[in-house]
């Protein structure tokens, strides 16, 4: 089950945001484990490198490299040389976001695109130049990392964040019906409230740095009672990525311990 023996995966967003698992990292580690070759990418090539040292570690096979992936050239870039160490690209994961505060009103034009080119465009500009491969190849699984934000209001004013991860998705589900003749699948996984690295830096900005209250919060949030962690979102992810899910495109799986179920 779940075997990726001689499967190339390439991962953006592969570093952590400091100390502990952020998706990306746990994402390439898992896969990895599973028996993916993994090419991380990250734009700090410092974060990059401890997720490479982790796989290594366990006998994996890993390379990484820096890239900015809002910008057609760095993703071609970064294609190419999967291509040429690996000869090939089997699973793509788009693992690049971040949210910004505001609504329509508050948030300056700038960040709005801001927001849109690293939540959303990312993941046109990697399909873009993944999917003729895996077209070529016959095969392919791309899984990009939306969030429950583009499903519902969570309780924080990120208009932009949600707006861009709801494209996500549309943009998941209309390409997979183009590409599915094609033996190409496009999944989508939308993570809830998820205890990361990343969780230090919202509460800076959404609750003015009170971590512990921001914390317990979004704990209350959730009806199981607790957020999840990046290993709840990595394996949905695997799942989506493997042959065992190979009649499944065009669909978002929703991580998240029941929020978006919930009325309150």
């Amino acid at each position: 089950m779940l075997n990726l023996k001689g499967k190339i995966a390439l991962v953006t967003g592969c570093g952590s945001m400091g100390p502990g698992w952020g998706n990306g990292k746990a994402i390439a580690v898992l896969l990895a484990r599973q028996g993916a070759s993994v090419f991380g990418v990250d734009l700090d090539l410092d974060a990059a490198r401890v997720t490479e040292q982790l796989i290594r570690e366990e006998g994996g096979t890993v390379e990484v490299m820096a890239a900015n992936v809002k910008q057609s050239d760095e993703v071609q870039r970064m294609v190419q040389a999967c291509v040429q160490r690996f000869g090939r690209i089997d699973i793509l994961i788009n693992n690049v976001g971040r949210s910004e505060p505001g609504g329509p009103a508050e948030m300056a034009e700038d960040v709005w695109d801001e927001q849109m080119d690293i939540n959303v465009k990312t993941a046109y500009l990697c399909m873009k130049h993944v999917l003729p491969l895996m077209e070529q190849q016959g095969s392919g699984s791309v899984v990009s990392i939306s969030s429950v934000a583009g499903l519902r209001y969570v309780g924080k004013p990120q208009v932009g964040y949600a707006a861009a991860k709801a494209a996500m998705m549309q943009l998941t589900k209309t390409t997979a019906v183009l590409y599915a003749p094609k033996g190409v699948r496009l999944n989508c996984v939308a993570p809830g409230l998820v205890f990361t690295p990343l969780v230090k830096r919202l509460a800076d900005k959404y609750a003015k740095g009170d971590f512990e209250g921001y914390v317990a919060h979004r704990h209350q949030q959730v009806p199981m009672g607790h957020m999840g962690d990046a290993w709840d979102v990595a394996n949905a992810v695997l799942f989506l990525a493997s042959d065992e899910a190979r009649y499944i495109t065009g669909q978002t799986i929703v991580v998240d311990g029941g929020l978006v179920s919930a009325t309150r």
